[in-house]
């Protein structure tokens, strides 16, 4: 239920001096007969001196109001960092003759990427590096703290060695706008060639013999649609130097390149949220014609990976052709649209979302969602001499072995596969984490399923696991639908930190509710340095895994967009209420938080149901959704039309966001929550002028909100760990002022 219109809004927590008001200029928006008078589209010119002057005063005015915070602010910041082992170094990963791997350095913003050459062709044992220590052999690839002098921000977007490792191809963004400029390095002088690329997308790569670079570059709107081919040694613009291999003309999709890690084929993905198309190209002939393995349908995803099964080429795709939670098949190298010839390796299942498949020379990493946590497991392939025992010769008539899922004991926890680049490794690096287990990595040995620990994440200070409890709650969404919730707190009687004062209850608590719910993205539950500053302070985390996101398969994602978009704001809602309702907090002692399409939530939701919240922290938010979706002109507009509607061609689309789109749904007189909305100028995900616009409206309905602009930075706010620290503890000291829990220690 809303408050009633003629409620008051809050007394803001300090006396405010004066808050900016943004000059009111009408300026009106008509579609399907609809017009709506938007006072403050002026902001959206951000070369403007007076829209500048605007955002610098709504910065003027947030440091005004949370001036008496520094302290606690200061104090946040010193704990994340006396948490945090600085001087640290990344588990090295095998890719040629190398291990990879990389260095954080005390007083240093941004990591140094490093290498050590292996013992031998059979050295699959990481070595085991000790921080602060030399490591024998070892070659700086890549300084980002050289790369990054003279600059407020920076981004590193592609980094890529050749496969012979004497080339390295690495892209820079010193500006946030997402927009790289791509260089060749020679690691066995250290000296860059002349090539430079300018104006690239992330995601360089080299070609199996290394005389060419692929690239991808982005349209007026920063959708990726181009991916070309750089001979290493010419110059861009050159006659022949720079060559476009495939151009996707639907401004729905996007384009990627990459090389399979059997090294066997090149390979350019084109989707868009819905569909998706994959072309492969032979390797050894990298100016050769790429060919598309399956022809786009519309609805249809697929991805492909090379694998060799019984000595034979074979492409295994995972798909949604037969079922939304997809399958995998195998189909021929020369015939994949073969259906005679396909073999079903893995069934669709209701009961398990399928997210991706990994193919090696011994066996096949799977990756899927059940139960609303994701999952790792493992099928060895026969004929691979892999020495394989205890039943895990038994394969299928094609050459498959049972699927052996990875065990974790945890009531929650993440896990998934990464850093496994090499074809022919016999492991299967994994990690894990959750709530309370620091990130772990692991490798599972494939031969004998041997799960072997190679690193934790250390916490310093003497962190203890058994001090926080985690557990899943169910709420019931207004239809009738279990919406999961994860939550973590300090454990009820715990009294053993030292320095801390026991702030563990088992009544109503101070709670944090986070949500995100679109594009299928899960929100699974991992470890936070910096979230223990605020459990220790007697402050519960939670997580609403609302629809819209992908944590219970498809159906999940696709109960949460477009024209059912509402649902991912009513199970939010419905998740607060619960946690009240059970007795785990109260209105005054809850805060929302949610950034980008989960920034759209938190508006959504400070519309709904204002009363449920004491406060609202929308990081880079997407409040403004209509006007953005309704202009193909802005970044990446038409891409969106698949995950919220096209509101500029379809009246029932428009009609259904605009009851629901957060700027123009503001009411005047409602008691708004305290609401803090964080952005960045060069944000080109999420314009800035939306939250500057909502700010704007806010105040002028009587709502009390602040509005935090980075002025160097992107979508991911700041760069350099020490300014995100400091970026977190601005947040969390605020969040805790709102929860009343300023002065604990």
């Amino acid at each position: 239920m809303h408050e009633p219109e003629s409620t008051p809004a809050r007394t803001p927590a300090v006396a405010p001096a004066t808050a900016p008001v943004a000059a009111k200029i009408a300026h009106t928006r008509r579609h399907h007969g609809d017009e709506f008078v938007d006072n403050y589209e002026w902001l959206r010119d951000p070369e403007n001196d007076e829209v500048l002057a605007h955002l610098a005063a709504e910065n003027t005015f947030a440091d005004q109001q949370t001036a008496h915070l520094a302290g606690l602010r200061s104090r946040i910041f010193d704990e994340i960092k006396a948490r945090t082992l600085e001087t640290d170094l990344s588990v090295p990963v095998r890719e040629g003759e190398w291990w990879y791997y990389t260095r954080t350095v005390e007083g240093k913003q941004y990591g140094v990427h490093a290498r050590a050459p292996i013992s031998g062709r059979d050295d699959w044992q990481p070595p085991q590096l000790v921080a602060g220590e030399p490591v024998p052999g070892e070659v700086v690839v890549l300084d980002d703290n050289v790369e990054a002098e003279g600059t407020d921000f920076y981004s590193l977007g592609s980094f890529d060695v050749s496969t012979d490792g004497t080339l390295l191809a690495y892209a820079i963004d010193t500006v946030g706008d997402e927009r790289y400029t791509l260089r060749i390095r020679n690691l066995l002088t250290g000296a860059d060639l002349a090539d430079v690329v300018e104006n690239t997308a992330p995601g360089a790569t080299f070609s199996l013999d290394a005389s060419h670079v692929f690239y991808p570059t982005v349209d007026d709107a920063w959708r990726p649609d181009t991916v070309w081919r750089h001979r290493v040694g010419g110059v861009q613009g050159e006659t022949n130097a720079d060559v476009s291999v495939f151009t996707e003309p639907d401004e729905r999709y996007w384009v990627g390149v990459g090389l399979t890690r059997s090294r066997r084929y090149l390979e350019i993905g084109v989707g868009s949220s819905i569909t998706s198309e994959a072309y492969l190209l032979d390797a050894a002939d990298p100016e050769g014609e790429f060919a598309v393995v399956w022809p786009r349908v519309e609805g249809v995803e697929y991805s492909v990976e090379h694998a060799v099964i019984g000595g034979v080429d074979k492409l295994l795709i995972t798909h949604n052709r037969n079922g939304d939670n997809f399958e995998l098949v195998e189909v021929p190298v020369d015939a994949p649209t073969d259906s005679a010839r396909q073999h079903t390796v893995l069934a669709h299942d209701p009961e398990r979302r399928l997210e991706s498949v990994d193919a090696f020379e011994t066996h096949l990493s799977v990756q899927y969602r059940r139960d609303a946590l994701s999952r790792v497991a493992v099928i060895r392939l026969a004929g691979t001499g892999d020495g394989t025992a205890d039943g895990a010769g038994v394969h299928d008539s094609a050459g498959y072995g049972e699927l052996v899922e990875l065990p974790f004991d945890e009531p929650l926890f993440a896990s998934g596969t990464g850093g496994n680049p090499e074809w022919r490794q016999p492991t299967l690096r994994v990690g894990f984490t959750s709530f309370v287990t620091p990130s772990t990595v692991y490798d599972y040995v494939v031969a004998t399923g041997e799960l072997r620990l190679l690193k934790q994440q250390p916490v310093l200070g003497g962190y203890d696991s058994s001090r926080y409890t985690q557990r899943r709650e169910w709420a019931t969404a207004p239809d009738g639908t279990r919406v999961p919730l994860s939550l973590v707190y300090l454990t009820p009687g715990d009294s053993d930190a030292p320095g801390v004062d026991n702030f563990a209850h088992t009544g109503p608590a101070p709670l944090i509710l986070y949500g995100y719910g679109s594009y299928e993205a899960s929100i699974d539950p991992s470890f936070s340095v910096a979230r223990l500053s605020l459990l220790d302070r007697g402050v519960v985390f939670a997580i609403a895994h609302v629809r819209g996101g992908g944590e219970l398969g498809r159906w999940w994602y696709e109960s949460g967009k477009t024209l059912t978009k509402r649902n991912t704001f009513s199970d939010f809602i419905a998740a607060a209420r619960h946690l009240v309702e059970i007795g785990q907090t109260t209105p005054e002692l809850l805060v929302a938080q949610g950034g980008s399409a989960g920034g759209l939530l938190m508006g959504a939701v400070a519309n709904d149901a204002p009363e449920l919240f004491a406060g609202i922290l929308a990081q880079v938010p997407f409040v403004d959704a209509l006007t953005s979706i309704l202009d193909p002109s802005l970044p990446l507009t038409v891409i969106e039309w698949d995950e919220w509607g096209d509101p500029l061609h379809d009246p029932e689309v428009y009609a259904y966001m605009k009851t629901y789109s957060p700027y123009e749904n503001v009411r005047d007189g409602v008691r708004y929550p305290r609401i803090l909305a964080v952005t960045s100028l060069n944000d080109t995900r999420v314009l800035y002028v939306e939250p500057a616009k909502w700010v704007a409206r806010l105040r002028e309905a009587g709502a009390d909100p602040l509005l935090k602009i980075e002025m160097t930075a992107g979508h991911g706010g700041v760069s350099g760990r020490y300014e995100r620290w400091k970026e977190t503890a601005y947040e969390s000291a605020w969040m805790l002022d709102v929860l009343g829990r300023t002065q604990t220690p």
